[in-house]
């Protein structure tokens, strides 16, 4: 299996990129807030045992989807540096487990931009961070960061449509497409 690893800050791209290149390329996608969603089922976000059992469920997929063969599965993330590296290294690990690659790539994006994108209709909906100030106070407490990977894709989704980046990251790590 190959993991296609879309990490960014929050309202980067990383869903939008994900299925631009998903309308390409035969793969599965895991969102970032599948695990979040099911997680604030049982407890509230970010309770005891809210984030142990989002990364159980995370880890559960990845195992899943390798041991069943699925062939690409692009996964949203973000990825704060240093905090999210044990995280992330539980992550190439079940990947490289079942003799899988995993496929880093980071979506760079102004905190100018991100605070135009958070408004979107659709973050709310989904229960995502939506507010400038939230977001804000987000980048400002945190470094958001490539993971530190030499073969980590870079690239900028304020600059390129996420369909241009989604080119980008096929003809990278030379996917096939339908």
């Amino acid at each position: 299996m190959k993991l296609l690893f879309i990490h960014g800050a929050p309202a980067a791209g990383k869903l939008t990129t994900a299925e631009a290149l998903l309308r390409r390329v035969n793969g599965r996608l895991f969102d970032n807030h599948a695990a979040i969603d099911v997680a604030r089922t049982v407890f509230d976000f970010g309770a005891p045992a809210f984030w142990e059992l989002v990364q159980t469920i995370r880890t559960s997929v990845l195992d899943a989807a390798a041991e069943n063969g699925i062939p690409l599965l692009v996964m949203t993330f973000v990825y704060v540096d240093p905090d999210d590296l044990p995280t992330f290294e539980l992550f190439e690990a079940a990947v490289q487990r079942h003799g899988g690659q995993l496929l880093p790539v980071f979506l760079d994006c102004s905190t100018a931009e991100i605070a135009r994108r958070v408004n979107n209709p659709d973050r709310l909906a989904r229960r995502k961070m939506a507010s400038e100030q939230s977001v804000r106070a987000f980048m400002a407490r945190h470094r958001v960061a490539a993971v530190p990977r030499p073969d980590c894709l870079a690239l900028d989704s304020a600059a390129n449509p996420a369909e241009a980046n989604a080119d980008r990251i096929i003809r990278h790590f030379e996917l096939a497409t339908d």
